[in-house]
């Protein structure tokens, strides 16, 4: 019988005639008519291959052959019912995974809060999530290996082929300074204001860094000492070893003994963050899309 194409609903009805031993019994609890229980019974015993029941004066019986298909049917029956049970359970957000993706900084306190409150309303949901690069979890989502992934898309680009974007905020860029610094108490600064500051920054070509548009608008600050981590970067400026650049996001994460202020947007300009997911997101993306994005709203008012 491997490899017959058998459909479920004959199994369904084959279950009722051999529970209720009639045809006319089985139709009445299924809902059917007795010919139509009649003629799946027959379609059954045609793809197998072999007589299902004995057809007695008053009702039916199991042959061999539908005794030794009896486990097999119950069998598939059951693993339906827990198919069923687990696809509703996806739709209602009763069960199912949910993968993320997140740059760093987004994992400061935007992905947090709003998985915080997901898990609060969805603990059924199982969430994994995974750090790195933009350009990492994009490729991972259009791959088909995130659900959905917080990023910041190439100023101007396209969403890669299989990507959608949901524009989520644009983010300010602050600097960081010691907390006796000169610039502390004001709201906003121009870069111009810190020309003679030795700026701490993560990589060696400030193209690859949160410098990146200053740099193409023809800025070059001067740059002392490399640090790849957060930790060492504010560290480093509480110590007043130099002063250095924090996405908003990020702000929550920052120690009491640094402080922040807005750069000018003429000079680093705010930047885009989204949210991506497939054309078609899954039930939990799609909700979990509306926490980033009251989130979001929370973090950084838009104006």
């Amino acid at each position: 019988m491997a490899g017959m194409p058998y459909s479920h609903g004959l199994y369904e009805v084959f279950l009722a005639v051999a529970h209720e031993g009639s045809f006319t019994a089985a139709a009445r609890a299924l809902g059917y008519t007795q010919s139509a229980v009649s003629r799946q019974i027959q379609v059954l015993e045609d793809e197998t291959g072999a007589v299902l029941f004995e057809r007695l004066p008053r009702g039916v019986r199991l042959s061999e052959a539908g005794r030794v298909l009896l486990p097999h049917a119950q069998a598939v029956r059951d693993r339906l019912a827990v198919a069923r049970a687990e696809l509703e359970a996806l739709r209602t957000l009763d069960g199912g995974l949910l993968r993320l993706g997140a740059f760093s900084s987004a994992t400061a306190a935007l992905v947090p809060r709003a998985q915080a409150a997901f898990r609060d309303r969805h603990p059924g949901v199982a969430v994994t999530r995974v750090e790195g690069p933009s350009v990492k979890h994009l490729a991972l989502l259009a791959a088909g290996e995130v659900d959905l992934a917080v990023v910041s898309p190439a100023a101007g680009g396209p969403a890669p082929e299989g990507v959608t974007l949901h524009h989520l905020l644009d983010e300010p860029m602050l600097v960081a300074l010691a907390a006796g610094h000169r610039a502390a108490g004001r709201r906003e600064v121009r870069l111009a204001d810190l020309a003679g500051e030795e700026w701490i920054v993560g990589h060696e070509r400030l193209e690859d860094t949160l410098f990146r548009p200053a740099v193409a608008a023809g800025l070059r600050p001067r740059t002392g000492l490399l640090a790849h981590d957060w930790i060492a970067k504010l560290g480093a400026v509480a110590a007043g070893l130099g002063v250095t650049l924090v996405p908003a996001l990020a702000a929550a994460a920052v120690r009491p003994d640094v402080a922040l202020v807005t750069i000018h947007p003429d000079d680093v300009p705010y930047r885009a963050i989204c949210a991506a997911t497939p054309p078609a997101p899954t039930v939990a993306a799609t909700a979990f899309l509306a926490l980033l994005r009251a989130t979001a709203r929370e973090l950084i008012p838009q104006s």
